[in-house]
């Protein structure tokens, strides 16, 4: 499957507001979709960061064509197309000789299945100015997995993500990742902070089935930064079960079981009277002071 070719096929037939976000390293371009209704709740979801996540990016298009009753979201479905494709293709997904051997020497073969990084072998889910490079796993050399990069927002996608995201300024956010069945929303929020965003998790669990998790000692993640220095709520859905990678196999599951997710979030957002109930005292969207 050409992961990437599908995602811009989606984007070039789009009738809705959309936008171009940046381009990657091997030139490939990073795709927004918005569906919804601009002037109430605003959210950005993105997916596929994991090369080998890659089937995030079809739940994405679910959730585009699902649309919104409340609200609108911005939906960046295929955050990471080099590292997708290397990861279903192999180095044929790659044009510069000398790229496709530093890619064969920093894997140690052919075999991508499992990759998670970009093409410059940073894992681009720690590559954000949140704690970035004191986590528990952290590599600071090109690696499939867990490399930090030269220094936070290194990478063309993470700046991209985070230029869209200062300039959206979303109330939330939410990533997609494979897998596990479980909803991380905790990055060092103060308590009324932690409060809030603990009431809309439960409200992503409901409608998952799936349970709230403790990422642990993990750092540099886009929900890590959203949290940190935008502080908005921000959640990770790990989305499937079973081992890595998930393919095609596991997509009715994941869709069956986070098909309504965004739409809950929102219609919970608005049903519970958030400015007045969920956070008390102060701005409900955590945004006093600019981020």
């Amino acid at each position: 499957m050409e992961i990437y070719q599908k995602i811009k096929s989606a984007f070039d037939s789009y009738k809705g507001k959309k936008q171009i976000i940046g381009r990657t390293e091997g030139g490939r371009e990073l795709f927004a979709f918005f569906a919804g209704n601009a002037g109430g709740v605003t959210g950005i979801c993105q997916y596929a960061i994991h090369a080998r996540e890659w089937v995030t990016a079809l739940l994405a298009l679910e959730h585009i064509s699902y649309g919104l009753s409340l609200g609108g979201v911005w939906f960046l479905p295929l955050m990471n197309p080099d590292g997708a494709e290397l990861c279903l293709s192999g180095l044929s997904s790659v044009k510069e000789t000398k790229k496709r051997e530093f890619l064969r020497r920093v894997n140690g073969g052919t075999d991508f299945s499992l990759w998670k990084a970009n093409a410059n072998g940073v894992d681009l889910n720690v590559n954000f100015d949140a704690g970035w490079g004191r986590g528990e796993k952290n590599l600071y050399r090109p690696a499939a997995e867990n490399y930090v990069g030269e220094s936070p927002f290194s990478e063309r996608e993470t700046q991209a993500l985070r230029d869209f995201t200062r300039a959206v300024r979303p109330d939330f956010t939410i990533s997609y990742h494979t897998a596990g069945e479980e909803i991380y929303y905790r990055y060092k929020q103060p308590p009324l902070q932690a409060a809030r965003d603990q009431k809309l998790a439960k409200i992503l669990a409901k409608s998952t089935g799936y349970a709230l998790g403790d990422a642990g000692k993990s750092h540099g993640g886009y929900k890590d930064w959203c949290i940190l220095k935008q502080k908005i709520p921000a959640f990770t859905i790990e989305a499937g079960k079973g081992r890595q990678p998930l393919g095609l196999s596991a997509l009715r599951d994941i869709v069956g079981k986070n098909l309504h997710t965004v739409r809950a979030l929102i219609d919970g957002w608005n049903y519970a009277g958030y400015e007045n109930k969920i956070y008390e005292g102060g701005d409900p969207s955590g945004k006093e002071g600019g981020a």
